[in-house]
C-alpha cells in the first residue's frame, strides 16, 4: 500500500497542537496530577474547548469546528506524544459521533454543550473483562412508557468525572442506547484506580428510571448509532497510541545519543541501531494506517470497519513494541519512576484493552479479508 501523508492543513494542525500541548500538557503535568491524586484537569479541557478541539466533530451550526475524523486523529496523535489526559475521545469523538447520527433537537443541544466544553460524556458498555458490546446483559425492563435499568458497567473511561453517560442495555431481543445524566437517582460510581493514572470508574445502576426521551436513536437498534461512534473512537484511540509510540521512540533515540559506554554513545552500537530502525519502520507503517482510517471515516464511513480495525490492531502492536524497546534500551533506569518511559508503558497497556484489544481487531481484519468465517 502506498504510504499516506498528511496534507498541508493537517501538518499545520499537528504543529499547532504540538506547540500547545508541549507547553500546557507535558508528561510532567500528568506526573503532578498522579502525585496529587487527580485524574481530570478541567482547566486544560476548557482550553481545548476554546481552541475548537471539543467540537472537532460538532457541526458549525451547533458551535463546533467540524474538522472531521482525520483532524480528530491528528489531534489525538499529538495528545499521545505527551500522554495528555482528557475526555477528548469519549466526549468529542465517541459521544459527538453518536449524537450526530440522531440529529434531533435534543441531540443538537447536547452537541452544542460538548463543543463549549460544558458536557463530558462517558461510554458505559463493558460488563466483563473484555470489550464486547454485542454481549451486553444489563437489562432495561419496560415499565409503562419508559424503562428501568439495573446492572453494573465496568472500566467506564471518564466515568468518575463525566456528567452524562451513554449506557448500552438489553431491551427484549435487542440493544438500546440511553443518554443519561450521571447523577440520576439509582446511579452510583466507584472510582477505579488505573495504572495509567486516568479517570475510570465502575458504574452501578439500581432500578434507574429512563424515559423515551433518554433513548439515543431507536429502541432495540442501538448499533445504528453506536457502531459508527465506536469506530470513530477506535480510530482516534489508535491515533493516540501512534503518538504514544512516537513519543516513546523519540525519548529512546535521545537516550541512545546521550548515554555513553566505553567512551562512545550507545546509539553507535549496530545491534541497537537495528532495533531502533525496525521500530521506526513500524511507526511509519502504522501512521499510514491511522491516516487511512481517518480518511475512510470522513469519506466512506459505512465501509470503514476494516480500516479502523487495522489501525487499532497495528497501533496496539506498535505502541507495545515502542514501550518495551524503550524500557530495554534505557536499561534498569527505564523501570524506575524517575524516568517518564514507565508512564508511556502504563498508558499503552490500558489503551491496548480499551475499545477492543489486538485479538478483537485482528479477528475483524481477518473476517473482512475473507480469512475467517
Amino acid at each position: 500500500m502506498e504510504k499516506l501523508l498528511k496534507t498541508e492543513e493537517e501538518i499545520m494542525l499537528a504543529d499547532m497542537a504540538r506547540g500547545f500541548l508541549d507547553e500546557a500538557a507535558p508528561v510532567a503535568r500528568l506526573r503532578r496530577m498522579r502525585d496529587e491524586g487527580r485524574t481530570h484537569d478541567p482547566e486544560l479541557w476548557k482550553q481545548m474547548a476554546e481552541m475548537g478541539w471539543a467540537g472537532v466533530l460538532v457541526p458549525e451550526e451547533a458551535g463546533g469546528s467540524d474538522m472531521g475524523h482525520t483532524a480528530a486523529g491528528v489531534i489525538a496523535e499529538e495528545m499521545g506524544k505527551t500522554l495528555t489526559a482528557s475526555p477528548f475521545i469519549g466526549t468529542a469523538v465517541i459521544a459527538a459521533t453518536a449524537l450526530r447520527r440522531v440529529a434531533d433537537d435534543r441531540a443538537k443541544a447536547a452537541l452544542a454543550r460538548i463543543a463549549s466544553g460544558e458536557a463530558i460524556y462517558a461510554l458505559a458498555i463493558d460488563e466483563g473483562a473484555k470489550f464486547d458490546p454485542d454481549g451486553v446483559r444489563m437489562e432495561a425492563r419496560r415499565e409503562g412508557n419508559g424503562f428501568r435499568l439495573s446492572g453494573t458497567k465496568k472500566f467506564v473511561v471518564d466515568g468518575g468525572n463525566a456528567d452524562r453517560l451513554l449506557v448500552l442495555a438489553r431491551t427484549g431481543e435487542g440493544l438500546t442506547l440511553f443518554d443519561l445524566p450521571a447523577d440520576r437517582d439509582g446511579i452510583t460510581r466507584a472510582p477505579r484506580p488505573m495504572i495509567d493514572s486516568r479517570d475510570a470508574a465502575d458504574v452501578h445502576l439500581e432500578n434507574v428510571e429512563a424515559t423515551g426521551e433518554d433513548v439515543l436513536g431507536a429502541v432495540e437498534d442501538a448499533m445504528a448509532v453506536l457502531r459508527p461512534a465506536l469506530r470513530a473512537g477506535q480510530a482516534a484511540l489508535a491515533a493516540e497510541m501512534a503518538g504514544l509510540a512516537a513519543g516513546a521512540f523519540g525519548m529512546t533515540v535521545d537516550y541512545l545519543k546521550e548515554r555513553k559506554q566505553f567512551g562512545v554513545p550507545i546509539g553507535a552500537f549496530q545491534a541497537l541501531q537495528h532495533r531502533a530502525a525496525h521500530l521506526w519502520c513500524e511507526t511509519e507503517v502504522t501512521a499510514s494506517a491511522i491516516l487511512h482510517a481517518g480518511r475512510m471515516l470522513d469519506h466512506d464511513p459505512d465501509n470503514a470497519a476494516l480500516a479502523v480495525s487495522l489501525a487499532k490492531a497495528r497501533a496496539t502492536s506498535t505502541a507495545i513494541l515502542a514501550v518495551q524497546e524503550g524500557v530495554q534500551m534505557h536499561g534498569g533506569i527505564g523501570m524506575t519512576d524517575e524516568y517518564d518511559m514507565g508512564f508511556y508503558m502504563k498508558r499503552a497497556r490500558v489503551a491496548a484493552e480499551w475499545l477492543g484489544d489486538y485479538g478483537h481487531h485482528a479477528k475483524i481484519v481477518a473476517q473482512k479479508r475473507g480469512f475467517e468465517g
